[in-house]
């Protein structure tokens, strides 16, 4: 009869400790290597503004509201087609 190798067995812990400690390292060397602002705003991440960030959504809601109104002007000064295939601006099409 052949003897067989007793089981091998595993004695490693399953306790998350190990891995929670490899969490906390990379957290704090991430936080450790972290950008500064200057570095963000360059980037364009952060805005320049020194303002509270409620007042910036609010800015930056606003100075679209203002675009889309400078839109909607410039569109309703718009010439129509025909004034444009008069000055020869547009060329009359084919299929009318």
């Amino acid at each position: 009869m052949t003897e067989q190798p007793p089981p091998t067995i595993d004695d490693s812990s399953i306790s998350l400790i190990g891995q929670d400690r490899v969490r906390k390292n990379s957290l704090e060397n991430h936080l450790l290597h972290r950008p500064n602002r200057a570095e963000l705003i360059d980037k364009n991440i952060l805005p320049a503004s020194s303002a509270a960030p409620g007042l910036l959504a609010h800015q930056k809601e606003l100075e679209r509201n203002m675009l889309e109104d400078r839109l909607k002007d410039k569109i309703s000064h718009r010439p129509n087609p025909e004034v444009l295939v008069r000055g020869g601006l547009l060329h009359q099409d084919p299929r009318q």
